[in-house]
């Protein structure tokens, strides 16, 4: 049986959210797939490297990972049954073999010791319910040596997507530190958790890409309404979606709604 202790994200990954983001992993992947080549390259993945995956999601990341490890092959480790089938069904359409998906909790997943090269996350690791114990677990199936790389959420403020998110009605600001998206935003606590967790050489910069949001304002802003944070904080009325129209309605061009996104690109080694 699956041991799971992040109870709360297994739920909503494998509720409403899970099925959103599996059932718009194009848009998805149009939202975040501009900070690839950042989290690939920092990797470094050679041609025979094991690749662990972590919070694979829909599985674009693994798929591009097992591309580059060749003659290796990658994991993608997920608590989301509905992203886990749509990460499979990607895969079996592209033809890329040498890769595998499993469902399970990180913190407490039981990988082999030395299981892995190379560990990476594209926006999938905020969410731990302790991250120092989850980040050692993966510390664990690194060989001596691995690498890890990953991106996590920047601080919105100053941001195209702050900008959007600051039409809706504000919300009470979560702490650095807590659970959520904006857990990892600060480099210092990033820095303590993995030192904690028995990895050195840690070090943060920030990286910009652009996100491609929708087709247009109407389009952009009917996702954004659906979004899971948004439906769950402000309720899916027509006023969300009409106040949501209104602020991405500058950033219409180029027959897309367009933001620059920013990310802290975090790498360390085991």
């Amino acid at each position: 049986m699956m041991e799971i202790v992040n109870t709360h994200q297994a739920e909503a990954w494998n509720g409403y959210e899970g099925r959103h983001w599996a059932d718009h992993h194009a848009r998805y992947d149009a939202m975040n797939g501009g900070f690839n080549e950042f989290l690939l390259d920092g990797a470094a993945i050679g041609p025979r490297d094991r690749v662990l995956d972590i919070g694979c999601g829909n599985g674009q990341v693994t798929r591009l990972a097992a591309r580059r490890a060749g003659l290796g092959a990658a994991t993608g480790v997920d608590l989301s049954g509905p992203m886990l089938a749509r990460a499979r069904s990607l895969a079996a359409e592209e033809g890329v073999a040498n890769v595998t998906f499993e469902q399970g909790d990180v913190q407490v997943y039981p990988f082999g010791d030395d299981a892995f090269d190379v560990a990476i996350s594209r926006v999938g690791v905020m969410f731990f319910a302790d991250p120092v114990a989850a980040f050692g677990n993966v510390r664990r199936a690194l060989r001596a040596d691995g690498r890890l790389a990953f991106l996590a959420m920047a601080p919105l403020g100053g941001t195209d997507l702050g900008t959007v998110l600051a039409a809706l009605p504000p919300l009470p600001e979560p702490a650095i530190g807590e659970h959520g998206p904006l857990s990892l935003s600060d480099p210092d606590r990033v820095r303590e958790i993995l030192e904690g967790a028995g990895f050195r050489d840690v070090a943060a910069r920030r990286v910009e890409a652009g996100q491609i949001f929708g087709r247009d304002a109407d389009d952009a802003a009917r996702f954004l309404a659906d979004w899971g944070p948004i439906r769950y904080n402000h309720g899916d009325g027509d006023e969300v979606f009409q106040t949501l129209r209104v602020a991405v309605k500058p950033f219409e061009r180029g027959g897309a709604v367009r933001l620059r996104g920013t990310s802290w690109l975090v790498k360390a080694r085991a």
